[in-house]
């Protein structure tokens, strides 16, 4: 019979091999992904004209053109984009402990669009990293509150009063907002962003949106053993050293900073941050440290071809991305829902 520690040590070993061998099929896939989504749209281009335009461009031709300066830039921001609200999902699932959590179905986006939406009513030419940056100001007021209504009860804090007041935000700034669009006459300024697309995305947008996303993400890797020790509970995570307090704090910040900037960028695109989480924990186990990862890679995988299927559905007329996100959060959402009610 195995001793208990080697019995441990062959878990540990087979769940990392699992997790590369999930991992490296994910990235396969992702870079899969992103080829036929720069190939395929209103005009579809052959992938040995795509190839040579991402390693050889040249710009006299008018399909390199194409590629560099309008679809590679909007892959780029849908693959980093999904990445970042599926981590923001995942952070924000392991820190309250609530299966329902998602900076979309939470109200954190709604926050975000709302200050949009003033931003375009009063500044309208505002420069796109000062955008970012109320972008982000409009998650955290969003939040603040959010947890604030979610406490108020003598019963305090419980996932499901979490979802209950983030529901009731999402829906009160949805409506300031369609409120700000009508009075301010913004309504076709806003319609991109409340439907949610990557079509506006271009290189400058991603000098800023890459490298920020990108180090969130990794933060929230190096958090993940704290988060998976708090999803197990506070006594448990309390007891092997973790401060609750301050690790749900940085891992909010983390989910703000995350749904901020990439709302700033595709507006508001739900269910990414509730779906992906679910399917990496399916693949890697509750081990947030490796549930982070998988679920940047399945994240961006999700939005890109989401993006390529909102072009390819009715050419050349484009879907809204979120609508094609929808057609599979609502129904997940709806089935978690219901897991949970049950539990309770």
């Amino acid at each position: 019979m195995l001793h208990k520690p080697a019995v441990y040590a062959s878990n540990n070993r087979w769940i990392h091999i699992k997790f590369i061998c999930f991992m490296s099929l994910t990235i396969l896939c992702l870079i899969g992904s992103i080829f036929l989504a720069v190939a395929f749209g209103a005009k579809d281009i052959h992938l040995q004209t795509v190839w040579a335009a991402v390693f050889d461009y040249n710009p006299k031709l008018t399909q390199h053109q194409i590629i560099y300066e309008l679809r590679l830039p909007r892959v780029i921001g849908a693959a980093v984009v999904g990445a970042a609200f599926a981590v923001a999902g995942a952070v924000m699932q392991g820190v309250t402990r609530n299966p329902l959590a998602d900076a979309g179905v939470l109200g954190i986006n709604a926050g975000a669009m709302f200050v949009v939406a003033l931003s375009f009513a009063f500044f309208p030419h505002m420069p796109y990293s000062y955008l970012m940056i109320v972008s982000f100001i409009g998650a955290v007021l969003s939040t603040v509150l959010i947890f604030i209504i979610g406490s108020a009860t003598s019963g305090g804090l419980t996932p499901m009063r979490l979802t209950i007041a983030g529901a009731v935000m999402a829906a009160l700034l949805h409506s300031l907002s369609s409120g700000v669009a009508i009075y301010y006459d913004l309504s076709q300024d806003l319609a991109f962003w409340y439907a949610g697309g990557v079509a506006g995305v271009k290189w400058e947008h991603l000098k800023f949106l890459v490298p920020i996303i990108l180090i969130t993400i990794v933060f929230a890797t190096v958090l993940g053993r704290s988060i998976s020790l708090i999803s197990m509970g506070d006594d448990v995570a309390t007891n092997l050293g973790v401060k609750t307090n301050r690790t749900r704090i940085l891992g909010m910040i983390i989910v703000v900073i995350l749904a901020g900037v990439s709302v700033s960028a595709v507006g508001s695109i739900g269910f990414v941050g509730l779906v992906i989480p679910h399917i990496a924990r399916k693949l890697v186990g509750v081990n947030y440290r490796l549930i982070i990862p998988m679920s940047a890679l399945l994240g961006a995988m999700l939005l890109v071809l989401a993006d390529l299927g909102a072009r390819t559905v009715n050419p050349p007329k484009e879907l809204a991305i979120g609508i094609m996100v929808a057609l599979v959060g609502v129904p997940f959402f709806l089935y978690i829902a219901r897991k949970v009610g049950r539990e309770l």
